[in-house]
């Protein structure tokens, strides 16, 4: 993807990112791209949270959960998570520096810092760690009172909103196959907006069902807007005079940030909503047992985990647009599972709608085929245009 800057703070060409670190000169191809094992691992940490995340919190409502600020919370809770890769990549810099002899052993402690992010970096993350836990809470309480397959069709639609702020903010170029995805996935959300209130939970009123999905349908448009401005805030700091290169080790600091902010901001959402009492009381009546209510609970907090590492991931060695397209190919696996685990009526229009999703992806996916071919250019010769993904 290509992210154009104002011409008179045009910056040098961007390097070609690749397995965790930047290197000068050249584009990535695609194949080369979907070869990086970090890049499928990632893809596979998005695979687990997109499916297990909101299932775990759909049975958290459905055997006696009530607590929304505690489920938004569940979402980002697990960031110390990335403490581990972090201190790994911060070992390795420091035998690398080590390498060098006694003179530069002396100087490995000043010379590895343990984070690499600058000011602007971290007050940007901070940024977007509060957008991430208010997108947190509007998600909740759309599946508080959405079945999951609504939820996840709606949620779809972040393609198209991702779509929208990418080509605001990242200036994404567009071809008929997206503009065409965009269509499929908005009429697919249209439909299930006319059939609303069809499959209302046993239990919650017409009231929460609009509610609900309302909330969906801005949490959808929030995330998009996450996805671009995180996309952003690395493109501005690659593009930034003297700034460190933008390595995956960077956008892990970039993750906890967030999910600190993100964590912090729904804490102070339980305290208010006093959930810190009250989460003893409601394992006692949990459907699964106190033992099972903390476990799900633990497992809500690593799947997400995983989603969103996998997600910022798929960013630094795609685009925002790549982890968009990602999300909406796992619908299906998500509704599967929904219909299996909790027994959803899934209806007619539900089928229609999931299919026009899945239809948008693939117009996307082959406009992106399609558009790489016709970009492609021979190795010996330079990109001409800046480039901040492959």
């Amino acid at each position: 993807m290509e992210v154009e800057t104002p011409a008179q703070h045009r910056a040098p060409p961007q390097p070609c990112k690749s397995a965790g670190a930047t290197r000068p000169g050249g584009s990535c191809g695609s194949a080369r791209l979907l070869r990086n094992p970090v890049l499928v691992a990632n893809f596979v940490l998005m695979v687990v949270g997109s499916a297990g995340g909101p299932l775990f919190i759909r049975a958290y409502f459905l055997h006696g959960g009530a607590r929304k600020w505690l489920s938004a919370f569940l979402q980002t809770a697990g960031f110390p998570i990335l403490l581990v890769p972090l201190c790994a990549s911060f070992s390795r810099r420091r035998r690398r520096q080590r390498g060098g002899g006694e003179e530069a052993s002396a100087k490995a402690a000043a010379g590895a810092p343990f984070f690499l992010m600058t000011p602007r970096l971290l007050a940007a993350s901070a940024g977007i760690g509060l957008m991430t836990g208010l997108d947190d809470l509007l998600y909740t309480y759309g599946l508080a009172y959405l079945p999951v397959s609504t939820s996840s069709i709606l949620i779809s639609t972040q393609l198209a909103f991702t779509a929208a702020f990418a080509l605001l903010l990242v200036r994404q170029r567009f071809t008929a196959f997206s503009v065409n995805a965009v269509a499929l996935l908005s009429v697919g959300a249209a439909m299930l907006g006319m059939n609303a209130g069809g499959d209302r939970p046993a239990g919650v009123s017409r009231a929460q069902y609009d509610a609900g999905f309302a909330m969906t349908l801005g949490a959808a448009a929030l995330f998009g807007l996450v996805l671009a401005v995180m996309e952003l805030s690395q493109a501005r700091h690659a593009a930034r005079a003297g700034a460190a290169a933008v390595t995956y080790t960077l956008v892990i600091e970039m993750q906890l940030v967030i999910g600190l902010t993100a964590t912090i901001f729904t804490a102070v959402g339980m305290l208010v909503n006093n959930d810190f009492h009250a989460i003893p009381e409601e394992a006692r009546e949990f459907g699964f047992g106190r033992t099972g209510y903390y476990l799900l609970l633990a497992g809500s907090a690593a799947t997400y985990q995983c989603f969103f590492l996998g997600t910022i991931g798929a960013i630094f060695f795609g685009s925002a647009l790549l982890a968009g397209v990602v999300m909406t190919v796992l619908i299906p696996v998500t509704e599967v599972l929904a219909v299996l685990l909790f027994s959803e009526p899934f209806n007619g229009t539900k089928g229609v709608a999931l299919a026009l999703s899945l239809w948008g992806f693939v117009s996307y996916f082959y406009g992106e085929v399609q558009t790489a071919k016709a970009n492609r250019q021979p190795d010996n010769n330079p990109p001409n245009a800046e480039h901040l993904d492959p």
